[in-house]
């Protein structure tokens, strides 16, 4: 077993105008019992002054002139990092106390433990009703999961410095909040490494969602992206797909799932062409299909929030299967597309022929 005094621990925050949830995340963060061994942030082209507020806070700061994304924020940072564990969180996450003792006694615990991540606590910082639904969504969906995980996850993920510098760390390419961390976690299980998922390892999300930023953090920065990893995975390694898409928001109940929307939707639409028994029979089938597959998170917001709440989050969560099967099908086309056809479209002319 090692040395738990022989273990350090780097703690890496990318941020862009943070705000005041940063400044929490700062103040969370100070108060940690023991205390990080280092703690690095940043400021990937913020025009708030949130480099300042680090500094106060006595972080190490890199400033970055104009924004490169989450993604080349972290690996500077890591190269920064002189310890054994990194540990990144996200500039609108708040640690617990024991946050970092918790993180420094499982690699010690494990010493075959490549990386680890946690979830959201079920106490949500924004107190709007979309951002309760999302955050508690998160917390329910990795409280259910395997506790080994395909996945990394840079909110609230530790992983060990020698190895994610030997990966290469995350793929600057994604130049939003993205799924950069996914795809890390995908190269890391491609390679044998072991991730768990802890669950006891909780972090508080303070961010507060809108209609629009949820909407285009789904669709456009998960959705389409992860659909997009996913196909990759299954042309270069079908075993590892199979693993993958049984985890976390791709399992088969969630695939039913999307499946029932979507016949559900035909449905409605069939019968406002056409109403007959038929059609309000399969409309009411569909329906009670997706309450009862999907029952037990909604007897979790039941139990969190009470029944309006859970009222309310029914159609939000069939309209993110919606548009999480409508992402799946566009990734499939794209795919499809640059597989066989583009090169098709980008093949010279080697026919021989001359053209009068």
């Amino acid at each position: 077993m090692i040395d738990s005094a022989r273990l350090t621990i780097s703690v890496i925050i990318p941020v862009y105008n943070g705000g005041e949830d940063f400044h929490q995340c700062l103040a969370r963060l100070s108060q940690a019992q023991p205390p990080p061994d280092q703690v690095i942030v940043v400021a990937d082209g913020d025009t708030d002054g949130s480099w300042r507020i680090a500094q106060d806070f006595g972080a190490t700061v890199i400033r970055l002139p104009t924004a490169g994304g989450p993604a080349k924020a972290r690996n500077l940072g890591a190269k920064e990092a002189q310890s054994d564990i990194l540990f990144f969180i996200d500039a609108d996450v708040a640690i617990y106390p024991d946050t970092i003792g918790q993180v420094v006694k499982i690699f010690n615990n494990e010493p075959n433990l490549t990386a680890l991540i946690g979830s959201y606590d079920d106490a949500p910082g924004a107190a709007n009703f979309l951002s309760q639904y999302k955050n508690l969504l998160h917390h329910y969906t990795h409280q259910t999961a395997s506790e080994q995980a395909s996945t990394f996850w840079g909110a609230c993920g530790a992983i060990r410095r020698d190895i994610f510098l030997a990966m290469g760390g995350f793929e600057e390419n994604y130049r939003q909040p993205c799924i950069e961390d996914i795809e890390l976690g995908y190269r890391l299980k491609e390679k044998g490494y072991r991730i768990k998922l802890c669950k006891t390892l909780r972090v508080k999300h303070l961010k507060r969602w809108g209609i629009i930023s949820l909407l285009r953090a789904d669709f456009f920065y998960r959705a389409l992206p992860w659909t997009a990893i996913i196909l990759k995975v299954r042309d270069a390694s079908p075993e590892n797909c199979r693993e993958f898409i049984s985890d976390l928001n791709l399992k088969l109940s969630s695939r039913i799932s999307v499946v029932l929307v979507y016949a559900l939707l035909g449905a409605l639409v069939t019968a406002y062409w056409w109403s007959s028994t038929v059609i309000a029979i399969a409309t009411c089938v569909f329906s009670l299909a997706l309450l009862v597959l999907n029952r037990p998170v909604y007897q979790f917001f039941y139990q969190k929030r009470g029944l309006l709440f859970t009222i309310r989050t029914v159609p939000w969560h069939w309209l993110y299967y919606f548009y999480s099967g409508l992402a799946f099908a566009i990734g499939i086309v794209r795919h499809w597309f640059k597989k066989y056809l583009k090169p098709l479209i980008d093949l010279p002319n080697i026919s021989g022929f001359n053209h009068y």
